[in-house]
């Protein structure tokens, strides 16, 4: 068991890469304290955990209001006594808006899910880290924070500012015995797509140059057998990088 008896907070966990993570945290044995809106989708996870080394425990909650990130990490310690692992999964994307086109309503929503939000969780986490001596953060971001036409302009700041923030923290609390890591995924088998609404079809078309070259997709599993490596002493010598897993999209 790589990960046995670990405490892990996992965000965006009802379903794909949150979901495949959850579970695979779960086989190495961690504490997984998995968070959704859905509670249904979440107890669904608990179940599909029943036979495996570690447990999962649903917390329904909204990572967009400030109440529920701290019911988050007092629920986690309350009930574990400690936090060992962050993985700052939730995540959603704009219409794909641009600069000319841009709403106020939608770049506030989609920068407070996939900036602010992670930003708070880590807040509330990193004091408990110092103390332990010891604790790891994931942030999943994007090959939207790499490059510029993998998405609206909401998603792709949100995303380079989660890299960058990750590069901060790595260097800043790494002689505290805390690591932070970013997975920048490609396209990967998931339900974010159904946070598009009404597509600004423009932006859309140019993006969809580059989908010409996507060698292939992912599917959740793949970026769950990161976020364990990530949390394991096997990637100990790696803090404030971001791995690309994107079947090699960007190496064109």
């Amino acid at each position: 068991m790589r990960l046995k008896d670990k405490v892990v907070i996992l965000t965006g966990a009802s379903s794909g890469m949150g979901r495949a993570g959850a579970l695979k945290f779960a086989e190495e044995g961690a504490k997984v304290v998995a968070v959704a809106r859905r509670k249904e989708r979440l107890e669904e996870l608990v179940e599909a955990s029943k036979n495996m080394e570690g447990e999962i425990y649903a917390l329904a909650a909204d990572v967009s209001k400030d109440e529920d990130i701290k019911r988050i990490v007092d629920e986690t310690i309350n009930r574990f006594g400690r936090v060992d692992v962050l993985v700052n999964n939730a995540g959603i994307l704009d219409d794909y808006l641009s600069a000319d086109n841009m709403t106020d309503e939608m770049w506030d929503r989609v920068l407070n899910v996939n900036l602010t939000a992670p930003m708070k969780l880590i807040r509330g986490v990193i004091n408990h880290m110092i103390k332990q001596g010891s604790g790891n953060i994931i942030n999943v971001a994007s090959i939207g924070g790499l490059n510029g036409a993998r998405g609206g302009m909401a998603y792709v700041t949100s995303k380079h500012g989660m890299i960058g923030m990750t590069k901060h923290i790595g260097y800043m609390f790494q002689d505290k015995g805390i690591r932070c890591n970013a997975i920048a995924p490609g396209s990967v088998r998931t339900e974010i797509g159904e946070t598009v609404k009404n597509p600004n079809m423009a932006v859309l078309n140019k993006l969809m140059t580059g989908l010409q070259i996507l060698p292939v997709t992912g599917e959740p599993e793949d970026i769950g057998n990161i976020m364990v490596f990530l949390a394991s002493d096997e990637s100990r010598f790696i803090n404030g990088a971001t791995i690309v897993a994107d079947g090699g999209w960007t190496a064109f």
